[in-house]
């Protein structure tokens, strides 16, 4: 392909076509010189839609707050000695869960890779282009007492996190919600429940959360927003950390 003249140039990047530009400037002459000049075109868009896409990609994943942003769930270790289900989470992996508005919960023992995997999922969500986001659950509640002192700041708060497409909670219920915590939960999966997906990563089985959540009204409509829509993937007692801390000793 021809080169560009300098003003050519010019409007490509004026109208954001800065991928097109430089995979045309790229483009090898050798190995396209017999090609038809629509081939050459659309060679070119199609190198561009690339990087574009990547970069889209790559900023998902940056925007997502991931714990764990090299998570992959294609390189989950010793998944039969942690009776990890593989066709399971390779569906998952597909992601075909967030457009049903399904959630997850990953539970189990103390560094059994609760967080990992839902990092490896909300990353695997990004490479899909799903808006998605990893927030701890002390996090989460040090960002809900900053928003009540803030003027319009609780609403502010419920529309962000109601917003993305894919939640992660990390460390759901390690601590017992205060009141004000157990009101925004029930407001923020209300607003969440039939819309989008939530992952959770607990300790705690599903028997333990009632009583975590209060035990009242609160914990009876909280749960009944989670709970009978959602995939409970068992992570088992094996403790990664520590096998992760014998591998590299």
């Amino acid at each position: 392909m021809s080169a560009l003249d300098g003003e050519t140039k010019r409007k490509l990047r004026e109208m954001n076509a800065g991928e097109l530009l430089q995979a045309i400037d790229t483009q090898d002459e050798v190995l396209s010189i017999g090609l038809p000049f629509e081939d050459r075109v659309r060679l070119a868009v199609d190198d561009a839609y690339s990087a574009f896409t990547h970069a889209k990609v790559e900023g998902l994943i940056r925007r997502a707050g991931l714990r764990y942003p090299n998570a992959d769930l294609r390189r989950i270790d010793l998944l039969d000695e942690r009776g990890l289900n593989r066709q399971l989470l390779a569906q998952l992996g597909t992601c075909s869960f967030v457009a049903r508005q399904q959630n997850v919960v990953f539970q189990g023992f103390t560094g059994s890779g609760k967080s990992y995997l839902g990092c490896a999922i909300a990353k695997r969500a990004c490479e899909h282009r799903i808006r998605a986001h990893y927030v701890r659950m002390p996090d989460l509640e040090e960002a809900w007492a900053a928003a009540q002192d803030a003027t319009g700041g609780a609403g502010k708060f419920l529309r962000k996190y109601a917003a993305f497409t894919l939640l992660v909670i990390d460390e759901w219920l390690l601590d017992r919600p205060t009141e004000s915590m157990r009101t925004m939960l029930l407001e923020l999966m209300e607003r969440r429940y039939g819309e989008t997906s939530t992952v959770f990563c607990t300790q705690y089985q599903q028997k333990d959360w009632h009583q975590r959540l209060g035990a009242g009204v609160h914990a009876d409509a909280i749960m009944d927003r989670i709970i009978h829509n959602t995939t409970w993937v068992d992570t088992g007692t094996f403790n990664m950390r520590e096998q992760t801390a014998l591998a590299t000793a």
